[in-house]
């Protein structure tokens, strides 16, 4: 599965105004809610459960807020790419800039992991990282994630 047979170019946020991570998850999850049938704030809710168990900043600049919820039939995935940065709880302690949020279905944990594992391994590629953090749209973030989930 590639991350654009999930990503709506709707939730791809080019620039995130939140300085604090509740409020970065309430801005990745407001074009993904109705997706899932819930509100936002109960989606809020779930990641930051999830963030209870340890941050989901996993370091170089990047956040991957994940959750798995009850009543979900798909995967939904958003994406956020935050200018100035966020402390986001980051394993490294530096900011975060780049995020993806995760939400599937409560009993599928090999899709949540087999995703996981997508999103980590693209971010792995420096190059790659270095175009997202240039964009300035939605069209060129689509655009950039699109060349880059081809080579997969």
């Amino acid at each position: 599965m590639k991350i654009l047979d999930v990503l709506q170019p709707e939730a791809i946020l080019p620039n995130l105004t939140a300085r604090d991570k509740k409020r970065v998850l309430e801005e990745l999850v407001t074009p993904v809610a109705p997706h899932a049938n819930v509100t936002p704030e109960e989606l809020v809710r779930v990641l930051m459960d999830r963030e209870q168990l340890g941050s989901t900043g996993i370091g170089g600049g990047i956040g991957i807020p994940h959750g798995k919820l009850k009543g979900l039939d798909d995967l939904l995935l958003g994406f956020g790419l935050s200018p100035k940065g966020v402390d986001f709880d980051s394993i490294d302690g530096r900011p975060t800039h780049i995020f993806f949020l995760l939400v599937t279905p409560e009993n599928s944990t090999g899709l949540h992991l087999k995703m996981l594992a997508r999103i980590s391994r693209i971010l792995k590629n420096e190059p790659f990282k270095e175009r997202l953090m240039r964009a300035t749209n939605r069209d060129e973030i689509y655009d950039i994630l699109k060349s880059e989930d081809e080579d997969f």
